[in-house]
Parts: C-alpha cells; sequence; structure tokens
C-alpha cells in the first residue's frame, strides 16, 4: 500500500472546511478523520485560522481546535523559503503558505484563493505538485485511487 497522499490546505480551504458542513472543504476533513490522506498546514496557516475565526466566527473557535485533532492534521514547523516563491507572489503571506507547502513535500496545494493563486497560470507552471479547489482535488484524489488500483 502506498503512503497516504497529502494534501496542504490553505486559509481559506480550511475555513470553508469548518464553516460549512457540507462541499469539498469538509470532505477533505472527513477523509483525514478516515485516515485515507494525510492533511497538512504550515504553522502560520494554522495562526491565520486563528485570527480568522476569531473575528469573523469566534462561535466555532471550539469547532476549530475539534476538526484540527480529528482530521489528524499534521502541522508543519517548516517556515519556508520564502526567496523560493517571492518572485511568484508578492502577498507575504501567500508566499509563506505556498514555500512551507513546498518543503513539505505534498501532492496537491489546496485553496479557494482565485486571486492570488487559483488564476495564476505562470505560478501553476513553477509548482512541482497540482494546484486547486477542493472539488478540484477531490476529482484528482478519485483519479489517482483508480490509477493506483489499476496499476497495483
Amino acid at each position: 500500500m502506498p503512503a497516504k497522499l497529502r494534501a496542504f490546505s490553505d486559509t481559506s480551504a480550511l475555513f470553508a472546511g469548518i464553516w460549512s458542513a457540507s462541499g469539498g472543504s469538509r470532505m477533505i476533513l472527513k477523509l483525514g478523520e478516515a485516515d485515507a490522506i494525510q492533511p497538512v498546514i504550515s504553522r502560520h496557516v494554522l495562526e491565520e485560522i486563528d485570527n480568522v475565526v476569531r473575528s469573523k466566527a469566534p462561535d466555532i473557535l471550539g469547532a476549530l481546535a475539534l476538526v484540527l485533532d480529528r482530521s489528524h492534521f499534521e502541522v508543519s514547523s517548516v517556515q519556508g523559503t520564502l526567496e523560493r516563491v517571492q518572485a511568484q507572489l508578492q502577498y507575504p503571506g501567500d508566499a509563506r503558505i505556498l514555500a512551507a507547502a513546498l518543503e513539505t513535500n505534498v501532492d496537491y496545494f489546496v485553496t479557494l484563493d482565485r486571486k492570488h493563486f487559483l488564476n495564476d497560470d505562470a505560478l501553476r507552471e513553477a509548482i512541482p505538485f497540482p494546484m486547486g479547489t477542493p472539488g478540484d482535488f477531490l476529482d484528482w484524489y478519485r483519479s489517482t485511487l483508480q490509477n493506483i488500483s489499476s496499476n497495483g
């Protein structure tokens, strides 16, 4: 059996999974809870999600801790080499997040951020893993599992 696929979530994707009881972001959390994938975030994402939840939805702060625990998130202590991505991303927060994803050897980068990530074709070409929405990840995950079972 191959190692679990590693999916790095940025703050937008993680928040959507906590906020909504359905949808692709929530399904990623459920896959982590079922130990089917290894969800990964960085310390910077953890700090951002804490700030976002405290300011936008403080009533779900307890759910945040519970989701992170149940979904078996790996919290990377890798800070990321900013020089690697600063030419691609001008916003320092996003550069830190992508640098951490690059240095933690993930298989997929999950985001809902169209402005800084998804609509940047040059960035897509520059990174060594696919990047997409939670729905895109789920399609990729299904396809990858089918390929593994067909070849295994």
